[in-house]
């Protein structure tokens, strides 16, 4: 199997959320051997998209000529494509957005009606790839801060998406921290590991994952300054 991970976060490796991300590959990999390739949206040079559709009018080519062809053919290879970046208000940071904004070359300018919404049709199948979104916030919690991010992608992918939101994320780059965050980063592993299996994870195991690490108020206060 072909694993595309896309970081999306501006920070790198360094990021908070790539700790769990490379929990689940872990997780992923210890089940069965699979081909993996990281890209780092940071490293990459990405274009704004100028909303001209030439893409959608001259087979697909783009007016930029950019590092976007390749990313997408490495999007269409892929078997699984794992998304891991920051929740940046709301939604996802910007060099990430274009990203997206920039597979508009993968549809055309005809439109279908699906159930009570309209989408652009294409002559790329998607059906073949299953995505997973895996991302962290600085919140204490993910209720009333994920939903429009967890909407956007079922409206932009609404097959075969597994998504993975965790709060108080900037704890797994807290070395003192590693008491709560490393058990919490083997249940994602476990996760890794389900997913592997039947592309789902347990409602049991996903229950635990969406317990916060430590106490909403702690975690406020400590972040607050208010606990040292």
């Amino acid at each position: 199997m072909k694993i595309l991970v896309i970081n999306g976060s501006p920070k790198g490796e360094r990021s908070d959320t790539m700790h769990m991300t490379r929990a689940f590959l872990e997780g992923i990999c210890g089940v069965a051997e699979h081909e993996v390739e990281h890209v780092d949206i940071m490293k990459q040079h990405i274009e704004f998209c100028r909303g001209c559709f030439s893409c959608k009018k001259n087979g697909g080519e783009c007016i930029h000529n950019d590092d976007m062809a390749g990313l997408l053919q490495k999007y269409l290879d892929a078997d699984v494509v794992i998304f891991s970046f920051p929740l940046y208000c709301y939604g996802m940071p910007a060099p990430l957005k274009a990203f997206f904004d920039r597979t508009m070359p993968l549809s055309t300018m005809a439109m279908r009606k699906v159930g009570d919404r309209y989408e652009h049709t294409g002559p790329v199948d998607f059906s073949r790839i299953r995505t997973v979104v895996i991302s962290g916030c600085g919140f204490p919690s993910v209720t009333n801060n994920y939903e429009p991010l967890r909407r956007e992608f079922e409206l932009m992918i609404p097959h075969d998406l597994f998504m993975l939101t965790v709060p108080e994320a900037p704890m797994f780059n807290v070395p003192e921290a590693a008491e709560v965050t490393v058990p919490f980063l083997e249940l994602v592993r476990e996760a890794g590991r389900h997913y592997a299996e039947s592309y789902s994870v347990p409602d049991e195991l996903m229950e635990k994952l969406a317990i916060p690490m430590i106490p909403e108020e702690m975690y406020t206060a400590i972040a607050n300054g208010e606990m040292i």
